[in-house]
């Protein structure tokens, strides 16, 4: 798979998972049992047409956007201009299906009405302990591919400042560098459960030690390696930003393609789009863009613009900026 092909993938990945979940989301794990999602659909929660992504795909492309313009080795700027980037997606819908934001997570209104208020974008994310819902989780993908600019603590480093400026919890930081971690890895080659269980063994030498050594407790179920055995009532899919990163991990080493994981992820049930989206984006790098069936890609909103984004991005990491 050439690394533009990847890149297309991990990034339709989320917004086509995002686009599954978002009908159904809230709706109860009783109730997906009894009529599961096996196809796109439309309306339900948000009354949207079928394909309509909401905030995972629209701040995800936010970040795309950003890093297609400034290199990740530029941390300052890169995070300026995905600050501005939000704010101009919360004002003004920049990069929605529709031009207008929606699902609007309240850890993230909070954050980037300080942004719009003037506070600085060190200071503007939250940082209780209440506010480690999945709102950066399901945005922070396109950084595993500045993999080769950067070395891993310094990608690690940028990873926790990215979701700093909305969701500043350690919690969140690094529920948000496992996951760059593991996504690193299947952008390496390996298999889904390798991928995994190396991804947690580069990152536990940097989480291993102050401060982040005292929130790992946290992550037991995901550091023990054993996430996959996990029956599914063992799996909760809320948008607590570890519930989300525990099921993701879940459905992902406990499928066969693309739209088995993501499938799998919506009918958890609950928060479906965010669970879909930051699945299909590990599901999208690992299984490829021929894995994601192409009616489901034809019925994403704005699907052109995206692919214009990510070949962008791809072709500036290959340059090196």
């Amino acid at each position: 798979m050439s690394n533009q092909s990847v890149i297309t993938a991990g990034i339709l990945g989320v917004c086509v998972g995002d686009a599954l979940g978002l009908p159904v989301q809230f709706s109860k794990r009783e109730e997906r049992e009894r009529f599961p999602i096996s196809d796109m659909i439309g309306y339900g929660t948000y009354h949207q047409p079928p394909g309509t992504w909401s905030d995972d795909g629209s701040l995800t492309l936010c970040l795309v956007d950003a890093l297609s313009q400034v290199s990740p080795n530029n941390s300052e700027k890169l995070l300026t201009l995905v600050s501005q980037n939000f704010c101009r997606w919360y004002t003004q819908g920049y990069l929605t299906p529709f031009n207008q934001a929606f699902d609007i997570g309240g850890t993230t209104e909070r954050s980037v009405n300080h942004l719009l208020q003037g506070v600085s974008l060190k200071h503007s994310g939250e940082n209780s302990e209440k506010s480690n819902g999945n709102g950066s989780l399901m945005r922070i993908l396109p950084l595993a591919f500045c993999h080769d600019l950067l070395v891993f603590p310094e990608l690690i480093k940028l990873t926790h400042l990215v979701s700093a400026i909305t969701h500043a919890h350690l919690r969140s930081q690094i529920a948000c560098g496992f996951y760059i971690s593991i996504a690193i890895r299947l952008l390496a080659g390996e298999s889904a459960k390798t991928a995994y269980l190396q991804g947690i063994e580069d990152i536990k030498k940097i989480y291993s030690k102050p401060p982040y050594i005292v929130e790992l407790q946290h992550f037991s179920r995901i550091t023990d390696g054993k996430i996959a055995q996990l029956k599914i009532n063992d799996i909760a899919s809320s948008g607590y930003v570890l519930h989300t990163l525990e099921a993701s991990l879940w459905c992902l080493i406990n499928s066969e393609n693309y739209a088995e994981a993501v499938l799998k992820a919506v009918n958890l049930g609950d928060d479906t789009d965010t669970t879909a989206a930051v699945t299909g984006g590990l599901a999208g790098i690992y299984y490829g863009l021929e894995s994601i069936p192409q009616h489901w890609i034809d019925q994403l909103t704005r699907r052109q613009d995206i692919v214009d984004l990510a070949e962008i991005l791809a072709t500036k990491l290959k340059s090196g900026y």
